[in-house]
């Protein structure tokens, strides 16, 4: 060994260069590992360290094993939480499986590659209307931090699980806290859906190296289940952390960053994690990937790295946060490529586009009512501007998964609820109920209900 630098030791070979991704121990302690990650000479290598930096020092001799970084694949994973060794992070049995597979893979022939135009419901009103799930899509929630993005992807697996308990989902936590996990996998337990769902975390304390590999290791299991003709929900919080691992370790090998300060090999790297997550003739991959927004800037590398892979962009807004809408999701910013007539419906587009005109008429009104108040409006724009206030509280919705910090009984909202909610404010079938009734109800007969209790 050449040189160690935080999680990167510069390795030089005399004999027998390794590959690619290969794994190399120190004869005397295999509780070391370090992965072949890239050629920094004629004969020597950039490794990745995984486990064991306290105990490296310059001049320690190590040994190839020939092997790949693998994950125990099949059902054997449900279940269970695993690290990227595939070791058992839950305090359970070591995981014995009959198979195992290499986190690095190739991405399926374009000829395998199946499309779906089939909406996933979710049961979360103001996604299923606005940026609907495709079967086999992908789907981004971008946000700054605190504004909800963990607790959105967290009830968006409940409920599909919930509604579709046949399929299998994979949970990958990357860079996130280990308090989450926790708080996910005791929630997955109480409501008896653990045994549908199998998790990785590389906690925010792990190193770089570790970090980067865990989405890796997440697809591989994700892989696996689809090419045994499963359906599958990969979920992931979050790909930011992903693309921030992969920074460090280029920092660590002197690369040279682009001009916005990222790694040179993002795009590459986004493209090598993204482009194994498709569905193929065999099964069906369908993504939510939770993205952290640094200091709320969409325009950052980093997050844009991102946005071509996906169908379904749902962007958390902190002003909508700090207004008390969970979820707190900007609609207008908000979009899918699921949100034509072809493949929702004639209905179903119609109603979402009517919507949000309104909203955004309603938008360009919030200047004006700031500073001379709603009376001043015109009668028409009065209309609108509470009918406008009446949908966006008509899409703030109770969480399962946080029944217990709010208070409040989480509800699943069919799209055809939803849908006939939005068109009865619209056509001013509710303009005489109060626009507070419409907080955190679930269809719209509960608005009314709450208004005729109070007359």
């Amino acid at each position: 060994m050449k040189s160690v630098a935080g999680n990167i030791a510069d390795v030089e070979f005399w004999t027998d260069m390794p590959e690619m991704h290969e794994v190399l121990i120190a004869p005397g302690d295999p509780t070391i590992k370090l992965v072949v990650y890239a050629s920094s000479g004629v004969s020597a290598f950039y490794c990745q360290v995984l486990s064991g930096q306290d105990r490296l020092f310059r001049g320690m001799e190590l040994v190839n094993t020939g092997g790949l970084i693998s994950m125990p694949v099949g059902d054997e994973v449900l279940g269970r939480v695993l690290d990227v060794f595939g070791g058992p992070a839950d305090g359970g049995p070591p995981v014995v499986t009959q198979r195992t597979k290499p986190i690095f893979g190739p991405s399926p022939e374009y000829d395998a590659v199946s499309t779906h135009e089939e909406i996933w419901e979710t049961g979360i009103k103001v996604i299923d209307l606005f940026s609907p799930l495709m079967r086999g899509g992908k789907m981004g929630l971008f946000g700054g931090s605190g504004v909800g993005k963990t607790l959105l992807l967290t009830e968006m697996m409940h409920n599909i699980v919930t509604a579709k308990p046949g399929n299998v989902s994979v949970f990958s936590g990357v860079g996130e806290r280990t308090r989450e996990g926790q708080e996910l996998w005791e929630s997955l337990k109480s409501r008896n859906l653990l045994k549908y769902v199998s998790l990785i975390f590389g906690a925010m304390g792990e190193s770089a190296a570790v970090r980067f590999l865990t989405g890796l290791a997440g697809v591989t299991i994700a892989e696996d289940f689809r090419d045994q003709s499963r359906d599958v929900l990969f979920l992931i919080d979050n790909v930011f952390r992903l693309a921030q691992a992969g920074n460090e370790l280029a920092t660590l090998m002197n690369d040279i960053p682009s001009e916005d300060g990222y790694q040179a090999t993002l795009v590459s790297e986004m493209a090598t994690f993204h482009e194994r997550l498709v569905s193929t003739q065999k099964g069906v991959i369908s993504s939510i990937e939770a993205i952290y927004v640094p200091s709320d800037d969409l325009l950052d590398q980093g997050v844009q790295s991102i946005f071509p892979y996906l169908d379904s962009i749902v962007t958390l807004s902190r002003a909508v946060y700090q207004e008390g809408r969970l979820p707190a999701i900007d609609i207008l910013s908000t979009n899918s490529s699921a949100l034509n007539p072809n493949t929702v419906g004639e209905e179903h587009y119609t109603v979402a586009v009517q919507a949000q005109t309104i909203l955004n008429k309603a938008e360009s009104l919030e200047r004006m009512v700031a500073l001379v108040g709603e009376s001043e409006l015109s009668p028409g724009n009065q209309l609108l501007y509470r009918r406008a206030k009446k949908i966006k509280n008509f899409m703030t919705q109770s969480f399962f998964v946080a029944e217990e910090q709010t208070g409040r009984k989480g509800e699943y909202v069919t799209l055809k609820d939803t849908i006939a909610g939005v068109k009865a404010i619209m056509d001013g079938n509710v303009d005489q109920i109060p626009e507070d009734k419409f907080l955190y109800i679930g269809k719209l007969e509960e608005a009314l209900s709450a208004s005729k209790d109070e007359d």
